[in-house]
């Protein structure tokens, strides 16, 4: 395994196919909460509805990021995460990096932006959770 980063734009394209994977998820756990919570004319339910969805995407990533370091988009791109040491993610690092990298999303993307400027290339909620991205070479 090479302990290098990868290029910026195969992040870039990685994070594509992520949220493409990502939509397919959530489309199926949307339409298992409206089966739930069929009065979508109630008050509670859209904050309801947008924590949920929070809650499925922190999970989705969480789970992969501390059980082996990847996602599906991740596999296939031959990338992985680790902590800063190279050693795996903890539950708090992965819950930590979800959080910086939708805040930093939610910037007009400044949290991505930032791996231009960083002198590792890493992004912000990288730097800022102890983890990085590596290249996975078999």
């Amino acid at each position: 395994m090479i302990n290098s980063t990868p290029g910026f734009w195969r992040r870039i394209i990685c994070m594509i196919y992520e949220f493409l994977l990502l939509l397919a998820v959530l489309f199926l756990t949307s339409f298992i909460f409206h089966l739930i919570f069929s009065d979508t004319q109630a008050t509670y339910f859209r904050p309801l509805f947008q924590f949920y969805l929070f809650v499925v995407m922190g999970y989705y990533f969480s789970w992969y990021w501390t059980h082996g370091g990847q996602t599906l988009a991740m596999q296939t791109w031959k990338m992985r995460v680790v902590a800063a040491d190279g050693s795996s993610l903890t539950k708090k690092q992965a819950f930590t990096r979800y959080l910086f990298a939708l805040i930093g999303i939610f910037f007009f993307g400044l949290g991505i932006i930032w791996a231009l400027f960083d002198r590792d290339h890493q992004f912000l909620h990288d730097r800022l959770a102890g983890t990085r991205i590596i290249k996975k070479e078999n």
